[in-house]
């Protein structure tokens, strides 16, 4: 399950408050125990001496003083010298929780020890109200501190998003896409900014590119005619029909070159109109002059009989299934693209399928290679060496003219072997 950096930056927060709430809560109970201790050793020894004070001039006990009480820690009943001490005993009995003693020896060896416990139950039952405090504290903080936590983490994973959202379309083909000014002056921003660089950048290197390209075109347009002109005054015979089909590719190349110019730079606009899609493309097979299936789905020829009864009748076609609003000569470009790669690359049979406002082109050879199905159609690169030879220009139109159509082109290969065109046009 995909966890956005939002809560991620969230829960980081709230851990971080969490442990520094603990830290802070044991480092306060900590010192304050050590102070009820420290100040519980201070009152017993001030006890002790107030004691002792009285009983040497009274022989009498002070409240709270007794000699040699049972309960005193072994280590004060037999000290070695008249000095005071003190001790703690943890140890809890009815009301009394865990105290201080204070002892000293009355007189010479063998004398009583007078002591003075002091009870540190009352102090503890408040470090304990600490502890609750503290705690109940630490909640409310974190309570506060988490929404606030996620509300800064939010901004700062819409800043991203929106970078992320630049670089996938600058990534799909949009080279106009910028992230823009960003607010703040940090690490998003240098992102941001890189990521406008890199476009621009990029959009620079495509545009000489896709220049270059038409020039070249464009140059090579009028010596190749000229060629084709010059053979035609060649005497008939095998060298000329052979220089005739290799100056006829070169034209061939040439075109290809200027339409996909044209479509890089976005002059190219669709003339659409509603026609039957499979009387099309069984119109664009025929042009090709190869041997191909096409089948047509029964609602598309449905489609087509509803067509030429309208056309009969002379009424506008409507919306009815088998048709689709497009612009035809594009549309034959396509599959007349689709059909020739697909007897160029691979093997018989080809077959072509017309179902609804879908396309499917498929052929039984090896299918696509795995660089073109990763990085889609590029040009003059065709893929494995098993695939045969070409300019790989064939399917770059295709893929440029479905994208002037508003149609989606994917490439794939079929379980059972060959390489499966499906181009779904808009109803």
């Amino acid at each position: 399950m995909h966890t956005s950096l939002r809560w991620k930056i969230a829960a980081l927060a709230a851990a971080t408050a969490c442990l520094v709430a603990a830290a802070v809560g044991v480092l306060v109970h900590l010192w304050t125990a050590q102070d009820i201790r420290d100040r519980a050793e201070a009152r017993a020894f001030n006890a002790v001496y107030s004691a002792m004070d009285v009983y040497r001039r009274t022989g009498t006990l002070a409240d709270g003083a007794e000699l040699d009480p049972d309960e005193l820690p072994a280590e004060l009943r037999h000290p070695a010298d008249g000095d005071r001490h003190t001790a703690y005993d943890g140890r809890v009995e009815g009301n009394l929780g865990p105290s201080v003693w204070a002892a000293q020896r009355t007189g010479g060896p063998g004398s009583p020890v007078l002591a003075v416990r002091v009870n540190t139950g009352p102090d503890r039952y408040g470090l304990r109200r600490l502890d609750v405090t503290m705690a109940v504290a630490s909640l409310v903080a974190l309570a506060a501190a988490a929404p606030l936590a996620a509300y800064g983490a939010g901004l700062l994973a819409r800043r991203l998003r929106r970078v992320s959202e630049t670089a996938g379309r600058i990534s799909a083909g949009d080279l106009d896409a910028r992230t823009g000014p960003t607010k703040g002056r940090d690490e998003v921003a240098e992102i941001a900014a890189t990521v406008d660089l890199m476009a621009d950048s990029l959009g620079r290197r495509l545009h000489t590119e896709r220049r270059f390209t038409a020039d070249v075109a464009h140059e090579l347009r009028t010596p190749v005619g000229g060629l084709l002109a010059a053979v035609d005054l060649l005497p008939p015979g095998e060298t000329e029909d052979l220089l005739r089909a290799r100056v006829r590719d070169l034209r061939g190349l040439v075109e290809d070159l200027l339409e996909i110019s044209r479509l890089d730079a976005g002059a190219e606009q669709p003339v659409r109109a509603r026609v039957p899609l499979g009387a099309v493309v069984a119109e664009a097979v025929a042009r090709t002059g190869l041997a191909t299936e096409v089948v047509v789905a029964p609602r598309a020829v449905d489609a087509e009989r509803e067509a030429e009864r309208r056309e009969e009748a002379d009424t506008p076609p409507d919306g009815d299934a088998g048709t689709v609003e497009t612009d035809p000569r594009r549309l034959e470009r396509i599959v007349g693209n689709l059909v020739v790669n697909a007897h160029r690359h691979g093997r018989t049979p080809v077959q072509v399928t017309v179902e609804g406002s879908t396309v499917v082109v498929r052929d039984h050879g090896p299918g696509f290679p795995p660089d073109l199905l990763l990085h889609g159609p590029r040009r003059f690169h065709t893929g494995a060496a098993e695939r045969g030879s070409g300019h790989g220009l064939g399917l770059t139109i295709a893929t440029g003219q479905a994208r002037l159509l508003g149609a989606e082109l994917s490439l794939e290969n079929a379980p059972d072997g060959g390489a499966v065109a499906t181009l779904r046009l808009p109803d």
